[in-house]
């Protein structure tokens, strides 16, 4: 229960970098005269008398002194206006009127519906030819989205699917797997400050018979499928989540080029391990999207080499605590690995899983595992309340087993693999074939 609806008044303070989000999201939910305050950004590395000099000043928003924001929101009665919230109309037309292709690229641009790249303009002809890829209706219901947790959800159907992967320049076939990407609500254009963005990886006979790449230059732009299907996620992703605009709706502090396409094939073919998605319980003969959310760290090595634990140890704890690897071998980095006695992928994951530790101390010091872990550990869930007990130098396990993955892929012209910041969230792999 909120704590309005508790009859306690309150107040939102946010930093002032966040105004316009904080106002677009009350505004979003209904609630354009809610109470707010704001302090200047960093929060962070502040002082308790810089903190305290952040209470004592002036609001960076209102330019009135922060404290009488805060009181006046607090003692102030409500009004009319207050209390009668807000609605309006979230549809958007379905057509547009006819214009040259050059004006029609520019109103694209100038509403923030592309990444910026030309789109192929999606005409009732092109989007009707897309349509031929599913035997969804086009009215159906894909799912719902937003690009945080704090934002409404916006619900949306197989013809707005299809609209963004004719502006990707998708191909008809590749619909069921971009359909499946929209289906598992995970967003490729979430708004977050540290700039998140998906992994998707495909899993099945898809590939093969949709032509996708799952060997040389498998992460590169060699490949067309590859391509247009990561970057029709990300387009989706933007135009029916209800936007994903800088300082509005998306706050990342360095953005992130995964954004613009991060999709790829595993190479199954020349994987002496079992697939990503029979690992998490499809069948071999099934095609499946996975799709990670992170993005936000790379690290890379060869091998494995005399020194690999040596090499793995030092990525895995310089990986972001609160995101566990999504890590990516070259068939002959995995058959090395194999070599090596770990003839299961899940060995290898355990021995990651149990090897990769930071000294208490340094796992607390840590805004994400502040934010998210300490809450949970206070409370007494496990593990992160023995982490919480836990001596400043006792080294306490970063990651559980069942949070890291392992998908191979490339061309075998050199033992190299890759560490990605990504977690595979509950029910984020999902069936292609019930989008065909």
């Amino acid at each position: 229960m909120s704590l309005e609806a508790s009859g306690v008044p309150s107040v939102a303070v946010h930093t002032h970098v966040f105004a316009r989000l904080a106002r677009a999201s009350a505004l979003a939910n209904g609630m354009p005269r809610t109470r707010q305050a704001f302090v200047p950004q960093p929060v962070v590395d502040r002082t308790p008398a810089q903190l305290r000099a952040y209470i004592e000043g002036t609001d960076p928003v209102s330019r009135r002194p922060f404290m009488q924001e805060v009181i006046e929101g607090l003692i102030g009665a409500l009004t009319d206006e207050d209390l009668k919230g807000i609605s309006f109309e979230r549809s958007t037309p379905r057509l547009l009127a006819p214009d040259t292709e050059d004006n029609l690229q520019r109103l694209f641009v100038d509403n923030k519906w592309t990444d910026y790249l030309p789109v192929v303009l999606p005409t009732q002809e092109r989007v009707e030819k897309m349509l031929k890829g599913t035997r969804h209706p086009p009215d159906k219901v894909v799912g719902r989205m937003r690009p945080a947790r704090f934002r409404e959800f916006w619900e949306f159907t197989v013809e707005k699917v299809a609209v963004n992967a004719v502006m990707a320049g998708a191909r008809p076939e590749y619909l069921p797997v971009i359909l499946a990407l929209a289906a598992s609500g995970q967003t490729a254009r979430s708004s977050s400050t540290t700039s998140f963005a998906t992994i998707s990886v495909i899993n099945g006979p898809i590939r093969r018979e949709i032509g996708m790449d799952a060997g040389i230059g498998v992460l590169g732009p060699y490949n067309h499928a590859n391509a247009t299907i990561g970057r029709a996620f990300g387009l989706l992703s933007q135009n029916l989540q209800g936007g994903s605009v800088p300082g509005e709706s998306y706050l990342g502090s360095l953005g992130n080029w995964y954004a613009y396409t991060a999709a790829f094939p595993e190479n199954e073919e020349r994987s002496p391990w079992e697939p990503l998605h029979v690992q998490h319980g499809f069948k071999p003969t099934d095609s499946a999207v996975s799709v990670f959310f992170g993005g936000w760290y790379t690290q890379s090595g060869y091998g494995p080499r005399e020194t690999w634990k040596e090499k793995f140890l030092r990525c895995l704890t310089a990986s972001e605590h609160h995101i566990p690897p999504l890590i990516v071998l070259d068939p002959i980095a995995a058959r090395g690995f194999v070599e090596l006695g770990f003839d299961d992928k899940r060995k290898l994951i355990d021995w990651c899983a149990e090897n990769a530790r930071l000294p208490a101390r340094e796992y607390w010091d840590n805004q994400w595992i502040q934010t998210l872990v300490r809450p949970l550990a206070v409370t007494g869930v496990e593990p992160y309340a023995s982490r919480l007990k836990a001596r400043p130098e006792e080294l306490v396990q970063m990651f559980l087993p069942q949070e890291i993955n392992i998908v191979v892929a490339g061309g075998e012209t050199q033992g190299a693999w890759k560490m990605f910041g990504g977690s595979l969230r509950k029910d984020a792999t999902v069936s292609v074939d019930a989008w065909r």
